[in-house]
C-alpha cells in the first residue's frame, strides 16, 4: 500500500482567516495543511507571528508539506532578478519557521528562453539550501511560459541539482494540454507534492481558469489514470486539495473541507 496522506491546501477556503483555516482542516481530518506565504505575511503585519502559526499547527497535529509561492526568480534579468531573489529569500524564511520542507517556485506568465530556465532553478535552490527549504518547480497550464510536465522537468533536470523536484497538478496537466502520460518521467521521490482536483466538462480546458476548478469526481478529468500513473512512479507523500472555486469560497469552510476530504478518500487508497 502507496504511503500516502491527505493534505488540504488553505486556497481551498481561502476568505477563511489564516488560524480558522488551520483549526478547519484538523477539523475535517486531514493531516496537513499548505499555506500561503501571502497569508503569513498578512498575520504578520496584523501583529501575529509565525511561532503562533507553528505552534498552532502543532497543537492540532499537522504537517505544512509546502508553502506558497515564490515569483520573479524564472526568466527574469538585472536588479529585477535581483528583487525577485531577495522576495524569495524572505518567503522562504517565512516557510522554514512554520516548518515547512518545501516553497512553490512559479513560472512567469510570459515566455521566455527556456534554455536558461536551469542556471535559474538551480541558483533559487542553492539559495533554499542555505536556507533551509527546498523549492519546487511548478508548471501552470495558463501560463505562456512553463506550463507543461515536459517543460517543467526539462528545467529540473537542467538544473542538475540533488534539491529539484517538481509539483504535479491534474487541472494543470489538463489545462496546458501536454500528454498525461508524461507523468511517468518523473519518479515518485522528485515529486513533492501531488495537488488534486478536477475540470468541469462544459467548455475546453485550454480555455478554462483556476476559477472553475472543482472537486474530484465532480469533473471530466481522469483522476484514476493519473492516480495510477502517479503510483507507479512510486509516489508517496501527500495528496492536497486545492481550489480556487468562488462558489466554494462562498459555502462553509468547514463543510467544503469536510465534502472535500469525502472526495479525496475516493483516491489513493487500495
Amino acid at each position: 500500500m502507496a504511503n500516502i496522506a491527505y493534505c488540504l491546501n488553505s486556497s481551498t477556503i481561502r476568505p477563511a482567516p489564516l488560524m480558522d483555516k488551520i483549526r478547519i482542516a484538523a477539523e475535517a481530518g486531514y493531516e496537513a495543511i499548505e499555506l500561503w506565504n501571502d497569508d503569513l505575511t498578512v498575520y504578520q503585519e496584523d501583529g501575529g507571528s509565525l511561532a503562533d502559526v507553528a505552534q498552532a499547527l502543532a497543537d492540532r497535529g499537522l504537517a505544512t508539506p509546502t508553502c506558497i509561492a515564490v515569483h520573479g526568480w524564472l526568466g527574469s534579468t538585472g536588479i529585477e532578478h535581483e528583487l525577485a531573489i531577495e522576495e524569495a529569500k524572505c518567503r522562504m524564511q517565512q516557510a522554514v519557521e512554520v516548518g515547512a520542507q518545501y516553497v512553490i517556485a512559479s513560472p512567469p506568465m510570459d515566455s521566455f528562453d527556456l534554455s536558461r530556465g536551469g542556471e535559474d532553478y538551480r541558483e533559487l535552490l542553492e539559495v533554499g539550501a542555505q536556507i533551509g527549504v527546498r523549492p519546487a518547480m511548478e508548471y501552470l497550464g495558463f501560463m505562456k511560459s512553463v506550463y507543461t510536465i515536459d517543460q517543467a522537468w526539462q528545467i529540473v533536470e537542467d538544473a542538475d541539482h540533488p534539491d529539484a523536484s517538481i509539483i504535479m497538478d491534474p487541472f494543470h496537466i489538463l489545462r496546458g494540454g501536454g500528454p498525461i502520460e508524461s507523468i511517468a518521467k518523473v519518479s515518485g521521490d522528485k515529486v513533492a507534492i501531488w495537488h488534486w482536483n478536477d475540470a468541469p466538462g462544459d467548455r475546453p480546458f485550454a480555455e478554462q481558469s483556476d476559477a472553475d476548478r472543482v472537486l474530484p469526481g465532480d469533473g471530466v478529468g481522469p483522476l484514476q489514470i493519473i492516480e495510477e500513473l502517479a503510483l507507479a512512479q512510486g509516489y508517496e507523500g501527500f495528496v492536497s486539495l486545492e481550489l480556487f472555486n468562488p462558489d466554494l469560497w462562498a459555502r462553509d469552510p468547514l463543510e467544503v473541507a469536510k465534502v472535500g476530504m469525502e472526495k479525496m478518500q475516493a483516491y489513493f487508497v487500495d
